[in-house]
């Protein structure tokens, strides 16, 4: 039996675990040739890790399985009545049983101009743009107040979106600049620093606790982020940012606002939701081709209450050992189980020794909030290597408020200087 799995994330990484060293014949695409623990990107954006700190080549992860065999390509096109999917280099795989997991993008809400204007955060080429333009800026800053010039725009740093990614970005931005970066530039210490969050929603962290949410606001304020909520951006351009609040000039502009499916999805013969995510049987099947299963992102799976589960880890990596059990067994439909999610709850870092947590029903938040978020995701961290230096960086951060991944790359400086 042929089984061909779609994307080495969370979610893939469960159903190709759950059959490794069986009979069965796994094929692993992705268009990456590592696993990215999105989680911790954005602290790759902010200096605090490297690229390998948080990424792991999947060729390791299976290099003494013999029952998987791993593609780097892009998937571009899945022919659900054929069974077959083709890969960019026009070859083609036929399968038995297969399972899509290609992951999200990110969404400007129809507004597909603004990508050129506001750097979003959703992979590793993503991260480094943006640590890159972040530390480029600095240092074209001090050159410019050396001159006595207006170096307003250089340091204003915008986040649009107030959810765990941009609350964790923007706290996590605003320690950066004031903890690590100032002290080396003895020119802008006392230049005003803008961080600045943008949400249109009335709070943060919207599927938090309010008493979560208003802690993240109190947090990310004492830290020196102006948060601005209810505020819609109404358009985007180069250094210039419009709101319903006003408009805000800054070189560094980034979008944590919104996620849609893969686009691979789109050429599928089946019903998607509003978000582009495959429409999915009770036992993640698509519906029509009991042989197809779609899980994390790109499935819209509604559970008994009404509620369309969140795309988050947790629920990608419970949804892929639910789907590689399935096929393992090599249960028919109609006897399948349905899957049922198991909320171990949700967490938030906003600083050094701040966070918050919602924990089966308990609310959790500051120092031993933070403690738990830093175990669970060195925990899930995959390679021990990683695990003990990602573990270093924090201990050192903690205790020295520094940083060691400050590097500038010729070639992004070059990119980021365009806009000085």
């Amino acid at each position: 039996m042929k089984v061909i799995i779609v994307g080495a994330g969370f979610g893939g990484l469960a159903v190709a675990n759950t059959l490794k060293n069986s009979n069965l014949d796994v094929l692993l695409i992705d268009k990456n040739n590592y696993h990215l623990f999105q989680p911790l990107l954005y602290q790759v954006a902010v200096s605090a890790l490297s690229p390998g700190d948080i990424a792991y080549p999947v060729r390791g992860i299976f290099k003494n399985t013999k029952n998987i065999r791993v593609l780097m390509e892009k998937v571009v096109n899945v022919d659900l009545r054929s069974r077959r999917v083709s890969v960019s280099g026009s070859e083609t795989f036929d399968y038995d049983y297969l399972v899509l997991a290609p992951g999200a993008e990110t969404s400007y809400f129809g507004n597909v101009e603004w990508k050129d204007y506001a750097i979003a955060l959703k992979s590793l080429p993503d991260a480094l743009t943006i640590r890159e333009k972040i530390l480029s800026t600095f240092e074209e800053a001090e050159k410019l107040a050396y001159k006595n010039l207006d170096i307003s725009k250089h340091l204003t740093f915008i986040i649009v979106g107030g959810g765990p990614t941009g609350v964790e970005l923007s706290g996590a931005i605003a320690e950066l600049i004031y903890k690590t970066i100032l002290p080396d530039f003895p020119l802008l210490r006392h230049k005003k620093i803008n961080v600045i969050l943008i949400d249109a929603g009335n709070r943060l962290l919207s599927s938090y606790p309010e008493e979560l949410s208003e802690y993240t606001y109190k947090s990310l304020t004492s830290l020196g982020v102006k948060i601005y909520l209810n505020t819609r951006v109404t358009s985007i351009e180069k250094n210039v940012i419009r709101t319903t609040q006003g408009t805000f000039s800054a070189f560094n502009i980034f979008w944590a606002a919104g996620n849609i499916a893969s686009p691979l999805l789109k050429s599928l013969p089946v019903k998607l939701d509003r978000q582009g995510r495959v429409v999915v049987n009770p036992d993640l099947s698509i519906p029509g081709f009991p042989d197809a299963f779609v899980i994390g992102d790109s499935a819209s799976f509604t559970d008994k209450n009404g509620e369309t589960l969140p795309a988050i880890a947790p629920v990608a990596m419970q949804q892929g050992k639910h789907v590689g059990k399935i096929i393992l067994e090599g249960l028919p439909f109609g006897l399948r189980p349905d899957f049922v999610y198991r909320d171990k709850g949700t967490m938030a870092t906003i600083g050094k020794a701040r966070a918050v947590a919602y924990l089966k029903g308990q609310s959790f938040k500051g120092w031993f909030a933070w403690l738990l978020w830093s175990l669970v995701h060195i925990l899930f961290l995959i390679g021990f290597r990683n695990k003990i230096r990602v573990m270093l960086e924090w201990i050192w951060y903690y205790i020295t408020n520094k940083s060691g991944a400050r590097l500038i790359v010729n070639a992004f400086r070059k990119d980021n200087s365009k806009n000085s």
